[in-house]
């Protein structure tokens, strides 16, 4: 009933020009959409299960790591887009690698109070004999939630060591949107 008093006031305060005046403010409750996630509003960590744990040894095929963003504020955030990943490497060559990102398309993830969302991580592991100069040896992961410019400061628990091609066009290491 309250829906067809709401069209029969909105159809003739079209007709009056005075749409605004017409609806009462009970009417139409106003939900307000969730902001972003800021980094204070999450938690994030490496997902080390059996299933996600990359497969480091091997060095035939490119595998995958996960990160995940935990929603511990009270407060319902959203995130969408990439995360900035920045890997810290353990050799004095190594550096740091900015992450390049994948073609993927980013999609809006909703986190309510302790939800959890992950991205992932393309890497293409190498050989310990490959030589110091063609691999990165990854020690941390500097972690920035998508628009946000605080990190998470990860330690890698996985070992191994990945193909180093940071001046690379399309890296075979590289990340996916947040929820793929």
């Amino acid at each position: 009933m309250k829906s067809k008093l709401i069209t029969v006031a909105l159809a003739a305060a079209v007709a009056t020009g005075t749409a605004a005046a017409a609806v009462p403010a009970s009417a139409a409750p106003a939900t307000a959409r969730p902001t972003r996630c800021h980094t204070a509003d999450l938690k994030a960590g490496f997902a080390t299960g059996e299933d996600a744990t990359p497969e480091m040894k091997q060095t035939k095929k490119q595998t995958q790591a996960h990160i995940w963003f935990t929603n511990r504020s009270k407060r319902t955030c959203t995130l969408s887009g990439f995360a900035g990943v920045d890997m810290v490497g353990a050799q004095k060559t190594d550096g740091t690698w900015s992450l390049v990102r994948s073609s993927a398309k980013p999609v809006r993830m909703t986190l309510e109070r302790g939800d959890t969302v992950d991205f992932g991580i393309t890497l293409l592991p190498v050989a310990a004999s490959t030589p110091r100069k063609e691999k990165f040896v990854p020690a941390t992961f500097l972690v920035t939630p998508p628009d946000e410019t605080r990190h998470f400061t990860l330690k890698w628990p996985f070992g191994g060591q990945i193909l180093k091609q940071d001046g690379a066009t399309h890296p075979a290491t590289y990340l996916n949107p947040v929820g793929l």
